[in-house]
């Protein structure tokens, strides 16, 4: 009896890291933290001998395959940055949120979705800066608003349909990244010629010199203004327009 030959799969196998290619990858930054560098090597599976090298500061897996990082993630418990951009990531181990040292998390470029991020984010109350960007997440966990002292966040190139309002309970929030998300333009932008920005930098008003902070609420005067005469203005045109007749009728969805 003849067998027959195994199908190859046509998942890619990914490359092996050994233990001695893991420390030769280690390298010391300018400020003195030991950092593994393993990004862009083809890792398909989170190398278990990874788990040596476990008092690392800082851990690049970037530009790889992976897929999927273990719960024992959370033995490295020295780590302040984590480096997981492009990659094949559907989720986010819970485990993460015990990582009470980390400051930079990027999770760029991945294909991430909303259940993908763990509540135990919010967990993470020495975190400065994280990006989110370039995944398919439509929704960010509430737990988020314990990030009391995030800096920066990326959420672009999402499915988000709205900024999410907690960001403004975020009191070191300076710099907010959310170009191209699905988010709905306001009803008014044909009278409303306000620039608008996807790009938010938010400063608290303490940190403003007495002319900046002025110059500030001049500006948000003038712009609530404009926007207070527009809708005015809107109204008085349909003002006296009971009935729509036969030609506002066949272009309701317009004028509405």
């Amino acid at each position: 009896m003849v067998k027959g030959k195994k199908k190859s799969s046509n998942v890619p196998s990914g490359r092996k890291i050994t233990l001695k290619m893991a420390r030769n990858a280690l390298k010391v930054t300018v400020d003195g933290k030991r950092r593994l560098d393993l990004s862009n090597m083809e890792i398909s599976t989170f190398p278990k001998c990874l788990l040596k090298l476990y008092d690392v500061d800082e851990l690049d897996l970037s530009r790889n395959l992976l897929k999927k990082i273990p719960d024992t993630i959370d033995k490295f418990v020295n780590l302040r940055w984590l480096d997981l951009h492009s990659n094949h990531l559907e989720q986010i181990p819970a485990a993460i949120g015990r990582l009470h040292n980390l400051y930079n998390l990027n999770l760029c470029n991945n294909h991430l979705t909303t259940p993908g991020i763990p509540h135990e984010l919010g967990n993470l109350k020495n975190l400065r800066i994280l990006n989110l960007g370039m995944n398919r997440i439509e929704t960010l966990p509430l737990s988020m608003v314990a990030l009391k002292e995030l800096r920066e966040l990326g959420l672009f190139n999402n499915l988000l349909t709205q900024c999410p309002k907690f960001l403004q309970n975020l009191p070191k929030l300076q710099k907010v990244n959310i170009k191209s998300n699905p988010i709905p333009t306001e009803d008014h932008v044909e009278v409303d010629s306000i620039q608008r920005v996807e790009c938010l930098y938010l400063v608290r008003e303490e940190c403003l010199c007495p002319g900046c902070l002025k110059a500030c609420k001049e500006t948000q005067e003038r712009l609530e203004s404009r926007i207070s005469t527009a809708l005015t203005q809107k109204r008085a045109i349909f003002a006296g327009l009971l009935t729509p007749n036969s030609v506002a009728q066949e272009n309701e969805a317009v004028w509405r």
